[in-house]
């Protein structure tokens, strides 16, 4: 029976393929104040300083590749039982190889209609004209999980989690709440758990352990030992 690894990745993985954390000094999430540009209040009341605002992320995503980290995880899917759990927005995971990811934050690269609820992909350059194409309402705004809004696929997420036999954060800070979580439900499923990270998390004590240093470089010889041991067909 192949291994079930669970593995949650955040910010840390793509900040190597020139995509700002939150927590960045002078990145982009710095510029801007929150509540304007990622609450459902903020697009209610200025829609186009929203929509440019994720128009400036969409342009900065066209300009990023995959790197180490990103294409070890999508050859990791194809050794064992993967559930990919991502808190990023953008599509590397995706372009890197890997399949049905799970992006409990939306995707930066789809539209969410506010007025009936269907989803498309979005135009590089999205406009407060910009109308649905299911019910013609002039109210789009991007597929992205904003400050007071719940998680996506909360539930498979859990799901995955209660049957891990691994579970592992990469590039994830722990101060983020449902994800922050996730170590302890995999833990209580007897699950081994890993933490992957540039410095020790927030949640560090809570991790049976801890490799540090950057993704491009920890992520790969992490992937590597477990594909082998999956190879063997041993404890991993």
């Amino acid at each position: 029976m192949r291994q079930k690894v669970v593995v949650l990745t955040g910010a840390g993985i793509s900040a190597e393929s020139g995509l700002g954390t939150f927590r960045d000094r002078g990145g982009i999430w710095s510029q801007y104040d929150l509540a304007e540009v990622a609450t459902p209040e903020g697009f209610a009341a200025d829609p186009a300083k929203v929509l440019d605002f994720y128009n400036a992320r969409r342009a900065n995503l066209a300009g990023a590749a995959p790197h180490a980290a990103h294409k070890a995880l999508a050859v990791l899917g194809e050794a064992v039982d993967l559930t990919l759990v991502t808190q990023n927005i953008d599509d590397l995971h995706e372009q890197a190889g890997s399949g049905d990811v799970i992006h409990m934050h939306g995707e930066l690269r789809r539209s969410l209609c506010a007025a009936c609820g269907a989803r498309a992909m979005a135009a590089e350059v999205m406009r407060v004209a910009d109308r649905c194409t299911a019910c013609n309402a002039a109210a789009l705004r991007p597929d992205v999980v904003w400050f007071g809004e719940m998680p996506y696929h909360m539930e498979r997420i859990e799901d995955a989690l209660a049957e891990a036999d691994l579970f592992a954060a990469i590039g994830t800070s722990g101060e983020v709440y449902p994800a922050a979580g996730f170590v302890e439900l995999a833990r209580m499923a007897g699950a081994e758990t890993v933490e992957l990270n540039l410095e020790p998390s927030a949640r560090a004590g809570a991790f049976q352990r801890a490799i540090l240093g950057p993704a491009s470089e920890t992520v790969p010889a992490w992937v590597a030992g477990l594909v082998a041991g999956a190879r063997l067909g041993g404890d991993v």
